[in-house]
């Protein structure tokens, strides 16, 4: 388990991090988010034992983090961290030795991986003749090759086209099912929601919002009602707790305060041409928002 204990970051005068708690267990996907500046790359060093807390506690299966944990740690940065002149055999030799592997492991972990991500071909390229893409998959490779029991993944698919994408996917799934801790760190809201099922919001250091995703969605309450068909908009508009009502390509988004407010839409729509009915849950991206908004007026 990782453990976070009210942990607090200062540089000089600034407050960097205020009070920040969580944990993230043995197979679980726990999302940290927050904007640029929120305290999260303060965070993800912190835990990586290369800044010092201020004030509180960071352990990892028990035991604060020092050398001897951090190689059992794996990390794929936001920016290209890989040295561009070396192939790619040699950053894994590089990294790998820094991680306390021997050279048969490293060099037979690497084949396996290469092939894994169809970049079987690249072994003795330099990193810098790459494309994006692959110097993606290298770098994510790279973060894995020590098979981490945590793993921090902040904007794991940049860079990365759809097929890429669902085999980072796939391969973070399978982490997780044998047993890595994974933080899972992006702006894009649709890739948290695939993974994580608790999370976390940093805003200027602090956390704004915490919790289990779909308790998360349920006490938001807001909700989202597709409809397609023949509808009076203005009749809708005029209903209690509707928000608002945007027509799109081809159907109706019914933004409303609350799942009460859904029978009185449906009986405003019933008697019409209506193929489609559809309430859904917030997206977090809705939430997320929300909550920064929240906290950017205050």
């Amino acid at each position: 388990m990782l453990k976070v204990e009210n942990v607090t970051k200062y540089y000089g005068d600034f407050k960097a991090v205020d009070n920040l708690s969580f944990t993230v267990n043995k197979g679980e996907i726990f999302g940290l988010l927050g904007v640029n500046g929120a305290g999260k790359t303060t965070t993800f060093r912190m835990i990586m034992g290369l800044l010092d807390v201020t004030d509180g506690n960071i352990t990892l299966d028990g035991k604060k983090i020092d050398y001897d944990v951090t190689d059992k740690i794996g990390f794929l940065t936001e920016e290209r961290s890989l040295l561009t002149k070396l192939s790619v055999k040699e950053q894994a030799l590089f990294y790998g030795t820094l991680k306390g592997m021997n050279k048969n492991k490293i060099l037979q972990k690497l084949d396996d991986l290469l092939e894994e991500f169809g970049i079987s071909q690249y072994k003795n390229k330099k990193i810098k003749e790459l494309s994006k893409g692959n110097q993606q998959k290298v770098q994510f490779i790279m973060a894995i090759i020590n098979d981490p029991s945590l793993l921090i993944l902040d904007e794991p698919f940049s860079g990365l086209d759809p097929f890429n994408i669902e085999l980072f996917k796939n391969k973070i799934t399978e982490l997780s099912n044998s047993g890595s801790m994974i933080i899972f760190s992006s702006h894009r809201m649709e890739h948290v929601e695939l993974f994580c099922k608790k999370l976390l919001i940093l805003q200027n250091g602090k956390t704004v919002l915490q919790g289990e995703l779909d308790k998360i969605k349920e006490k938001y309450g807001k909700k989202n009602i597709l409809i397609k068909g023949d509808i009076d908009t203005k009749k809708i508009e005029k209903i209690e707790g509707v928000i608002k009502v945007t027509e799109l390509a081809n159907e109706y988004e019914i933004k409303i305060n609350d799942k009460t407010v859904v029978d009185d839409v449906f009986k405003a729509v019933k008697n019409n041409k209506i193929t489609k009915f559809l309430v859904e849950e917030p997206s977090l991206n809705e939430i997320f928002v929300s909550k920064v908004g929240e906290n950017y007026e205050k």
